[in-house]
C-alpha cells in the first residue's frame, strides 16, 4: 500500500521524538474553536506513532502521552477521559465501548459494551398500550440505562498492555475539568438544538446560561464534580465507579427519575465484568481499478456488535458483484452504477443483521459460527440477487443449514458514538469505538458525567407478530446489539499492520467505515481523501446518500434503477490511521473527518 503524499514537507515527515521524560506533566495547550460545520482537513503524516481522535484537546492528551513513552491503550484511556469532558454528547466514563488492539502479533478484542440490569425484562420499552413506546420517551430518564463498561474495561486492558501508571493517565482530564476547556462551536449547536437536556436540573446548570441558552462558543467551561470522580479513578481504579458514593449516585439518579426509572442497582454495576473475546478476522482480496490486485486480513469485532459482519459482507458481496471494475467518475465521486451495487449489498448485509445478530452469550450464531456470515460461496450467492433494479428490502439469507427460529427485528433509531485510532512507537495499535448512544446520552448528569440510553439499542419489541422472539429483544445481564466497527487492516502475506480506523454515526458507522476502506484498500486513497468522500448507504430501505455532495444525474440514474433516493444530512466522524510511503520514508497517514473537530497529532 504505497501512498504519496507530495504537498506535505519532508522536513515535517522526519520531525523526531524527543526524548521521553521520566515523569509525566501535563501542558495545557493553546485551544483553538473547533467547527460544528465541514472543515477541510490537510490529512497528516508522521514517521513514529500517532493518534486520531474526536475533539483536538482528546488528540493532544494521546499525543502527550505516547510522547512520554505510554503505549496505545495508555493514549487511549487519557483520550477518552478528556472526551468524556469535551465531548460529553457521544462518549464517556458513564458509556460502553469495543476496543480492538494489536501488540505486533495477536488482535484482542476487548469488550466493555453496557449491560441490562437484573431486574429488567423483554417488555422494558412496551408502553401501557400494548406497543412499543417512542423511541424518544424510552430514552430520556432511568429507564434506558445500561451498567456502564468503558473504565473497567480499559483497566483490563491496561493491566495487559499499560506501560505508563494508571493514575498518570488522568493528569489531562483532571487538569482540563478544574481549570476549564473552551465551548466548541459543535457543542454550542449540539447544546442549541436539545430538546430534553434541560429537564435533568443538574444538566441544566452545568451546559445552560440562566436564561436557558447554551454556553457560548469559546466559554470556559469547568467541571469540578467530574475531576473529583475522576481522581477517586486514578487512585482506586474501577472500583470508584461501580461501588461507594459514585455507584450510589448513578442507582438514585436511574431509579428516582421522576418520570420514567430504571432499574440500575448497586449490585448490577458491582458485578459489571468486561469481556474479551475472539476478533473477527477474515481475508479480503483488493482488486483496483487499475493495477494489481493485494490479499489483506481485516479484523473487526465480534458480536454483540454487528459491524464487523456487516461491513465484510459488504466488502465480500461488492467483491463477488464485480464492483471493482466499475472506475471513479471524472468528478473522483462514486457513480451511479458503484452505488447501485454498494446499496444493494448493504440491503443484503442488513437484513441478515436484522435476523442474526445479538449478544452471543444469549444467541447462537448461525450454524454455531459467525464466520459463516462471511464465508466467500454464502457471500456469492447473496451477489447472485442483485439485479440491474433495486431490490428495495432484502430478505435475509440462510448461511447455515439450520434454519433460525428468531423473527427479524423492525427497524428503530440508532445514535451517538465516538471513534479513537492510535499507533504508537513500540509496535502497538488499537482501534476504540466508544459511546452512549443518543446525544446527551440518557439525558442524566451525575458527578459530572452523563448516562448512557444504551438499552435502547435492543429491539423495543421482544417478538413479532406471531410470537417468534426477536434475537436482539430485553434480557437480564444481556449486552445490547451494537453497529460499532473499530477496524484493524493487516497484509495478508506479512502480518504487518496497515490500518486502524473507525467511525460514529450509529446503523451507519457500518457504511462510513466500509466506504473508508473501500476508498484506502481498492482505491488507493490515503485516509483523509477516502473519509472526505461523501457518504452513502442504506439500512435495507431506502438509498441514503449525504445532501449537497452527489450530482443530480447520479440521484437520477439511481431513481431510474428504482431506488427510493433521500439525500440527507450523514455526519460521520471518522478516523483513521494507514502505512504507507512517500519519498520513500516509511510514515503513518491520518486523517479526521471535516464534518466534526477531530485531529491527528504524532511524531
Amino acid at each position: 500500500m504505497k501512498h504519496i503524499l507530495a504537498p506535505l514537507a519532508i522536513a515535517a515527515l522526519l520531525a523526531a521524538c524527543a526524548s521521553a521524560p521520566s515523569n509525566f506533566s501535563y501542558t495545557v495547550p493553546d485551544q483553538p474553536e473547533g467547527s460544528s460545520g465541514y472543515t477541510e482537513k490537510p490529512g497528516w503524516a508522521t514517521t513514529k506513532f500517532a493518534v486520531a481522535a474526536a475533539n483536538p484537546l482528546a488528540t493532544d492528551a494521546g499525543y502527550q502521552i505516547l510522547k512520554a513513552g505510554g503505549s496505545a491503550v495508555d493514549a487511549a484511556i487519557a483520550v477518552q477521559m478528556v472526551l468524556t469532558l469535551v465531548e460529553p454528547q457521544s462518549s464517556g466514563i458513564g458509556g460502553g465501548a469495543f476496543l480492538l488492539h494489536h501488540n505486533g502479533k495477536d488482535v484482542q478484542a476487548f469488550d466493555g459494551r453496557e449491560t441490562a440490569p437484573a431486574a429488567v425484562d423483554d417488555k422494558l420499552f412496551i408502553a401501557a398500550d400494548g406497543k412499543p413506546m417512542p423511541f424518544i420517551d424510552a430514552v430520556v430518564g432511568g429507564r434506558s440505562v445500561g451498567v456502564p463498561g468503558t473504565v473497567r474495561m480499559l483497566e483490563q486492558a491496561h493491566k495487559q498492555h499499560g506501560k505508563l501508571p494508571w493514575a498518570t493517565l488522568f493528569q489531562p482530564a483532571i487538569t482540563l475539568s478544574e481549570g476549564g476547556f473552551k465551548v466548541s462551536a459543535r457543542l454550542n449547536t449540539l447544546l442549541k438544538a436539545e430538546a430534553h437536556l434541560k429537564k435533568d436540573p443538574t444538566a441544566a446548570a452545568y451546559f445552560y446560561k440562566a436564561d436557558g441558552t447554551p454556553h457560548d462558543v469559546g466559554h470556559m467551561l469547568k467541571n469540578p464534580e467530574l475531576a473529583a470522580v475522576l481522581r477517586l479513578i486514578a487512585s482506586q481504579g474501577s472500583k470508584a465507579l461501580h461501588e461507594g458514593a459514585v455507584a450510589q449516585a448513578i442507582v438514585d439518579k436511574v431509579q428516582k427519575h421522576p418520570t420514567n426509572p430504571g432499574k440500575l442497582t448497586l449490585a448490577d454495576l458491582a458485578g459489571y465484568q468486561p469481556k474479551q473475546r475472539a476478533p473477527l478476522c477474515h481475508d479480503y482480496k483488493a482488486q483496483p481499478t487499475r493495477g494489481a490486485s493485494h490479499d489483506y486480513r481485516i479484523c473487526g469485532f465480534p458480536p454483540p456488535s454487528s459491524g464487523a459482519i456487516a461491513v465484510g459482507q459488504i466488502l465480500g458481496i461488492m467483491n463477488s458483484a464485480f464492483a471493482s471494475a466499475i472506475p471513479l467518475e471524472a468528478d473522483g465521486l462514486p457513480g451511479p452504477a458503484w452505488l447501485h451495487l454498494y446499496t444493494e449489498a448493504a440491503r443484503l448485509a442488513f437484513a441478515d443483521r436484522g435476523l442474526y445478530v445479538a449478544d452471543p452469550d444469549f444467541v447462537q450464531a448461525p450454524g454455531g459460527n459467525w464466520m459463516s456470515l462471511l464465508e466467500p460461496a454464502y457471500l456469492s450467492s447473496r451477489a447472485k440477487l442483485i439485479g440491474a433494479q433495486s431490490m428495495k428490502t432484502a430478505q435475509p439469507g440462510t448461511p447455515a443449514p439450520v434454519k433460525t427460529s428468531y423473527a427479524p427485528m423492525p427497524d428503530q433509531p440508532e445514535y451517538g458514538t465516538s471513534h479513537i485510532s492510535i499507533v504508537d512507537g513500540m509496535g502497538n495499535a488499537l482501534a476504540m469505538t466508544t459511546t452512549i448512544e443518543d446525544a446527551f446520552g440518557a439525558r442524566q448528569m451525575v458527578k459530572g458525567f452523563l448516562l448512557n440510553n444504551e438499552l435502547t439499542d435492543f429491539s423495543f419489541a421482544p417478538a413479532d407478530a406471531q410470537g417468534q422472539p426477536i434475537a436482539n429483544r430485553v434480557q437480564p445481564g444481556k449486552r445490547p446489539r451494537s453497529s460499532m466497527a473499530p477496524t484493524l487492516v493487516f497484509d495478508k502475506g506479512t502480518g504487518q499492520l496497515l490500518m486502524s480506523g473507525g467511525s460514529p454515526g450509529g446503523a451507519l458507522i457500518i457504511h462510513y467505515t466500509a466506504k473508508t476502506l473501500y476508498g484506502v484498500l481498492n482505491w488507493g486513497m490515503v485516509p483523509q481523501q477516502a473519509i472526505n468522500l461523501p457518504n452513502f448507504g442504506s439500512t435495507n430501505g431506502p438509498t441514503l446518500l449525504e445532501e449537497k455532495r452527489f450530482p443530480a444525474a447520479t440521484v437520477d440514474a439511481l431513481k431510474a434503477r428504482g431506488h427510493e433516493v433521500r439525500e440527507q444530512n450523514m455526519t460521520s466522524g471518522l478516523q483513521a490511521i494507514s502505512r504507507g510511503v512517500a519519498h520513500g520514508i516509511p510514515l503513518l497517514m491520518g486523517g479526521a473527518d471535516p464534518r466534526r473537530e477531530g485531529v491527528v497529532m504524532g511524531d
